[in-house]
């Protein structure tokens, strides 16, 4: 695969915004214990609204959707100032090449994500989570669905991070996590 079509691809695979920030709230909401708010469509977007404005994390993983989507179609200089917006309000910086599914809860800011990484739908990132690349390797983690990573934790490589793990607080991950194990430490191994 060409750089060109692995950029095709890439783009053509985020979801679309509203969809996308819709999603993320209807997660928030349960995970801060407000999912009574989430009912139509209209509520979540008000409730998206509100999120956005009391939660940095929130606001910039919206950027992040913008730019994403603003990518996709190919718009020039506003999804740079998206992803500078997303950094400086949250300390939020999501790569590029980056594909998070709708449904995603990044409970606060200093987050990092970069490389060729797919995050499933369902996941929840605490605060100074760092997913990315190894410096000798072009790919990087793939994370499941329903996967909750702790506070502080890092999970470099191409590894896979199984659907329903959990990656303890601190933890570095640099090699696969089965499906539903819990994972702690320096390299992380289960629990």
């Amino acid at each position: 695969m060409t750089s060109r079509e692995l950029w095709q691809a890439i783009r053509a695979a985020h979801p679309r915004f509203l969809e996308a920030v819709l999603a993320d709230a209807a997660i928030a909401l349960r995970r801060r214990g407000e999912g009574e708010r989430a009912g139509s469509t209209v509520q979540l977007a008000w409730q998206s609204l509100r999120l956005a404005w009391v939660s940095d994390a929130f606001l910039a993983q919206s950027l992040y959707r913008a730019k994403a989507r603003m990518q996709a179609l190919r718009v020039p200089i506003l999804p740079r100032l998206a992803h500078r917006l997303a950094m400086v309000i949250a300390q939020v910086s999501i790569g590029d090449p980056v594909m998070v599914e709708p449904g995603v809860y990044i409970a606060h800011g200093q987050v990092v994500i970069d490389g060729v990484v797919r995050i499933g739908a369902g996941v929840s990132l605490g605060p100074f989570v760092t997913i990315g690349l190894r410096s000798d390797k072009l790919a990087g983690p793939v994370i499941g669905d329903d996967v909750e990573v702790g506070a502080g934790a890092t999970v470099l490589g191409p590894v896979r991070v199984g659907a329903g793990a959990r990656v303890g607080a601190g933890a570095v991950v640099l090699d696969d996590v089965p499906e539903r194990t819990t994972v702690v430490g320096v390299p992380a191994r289960p629990a």
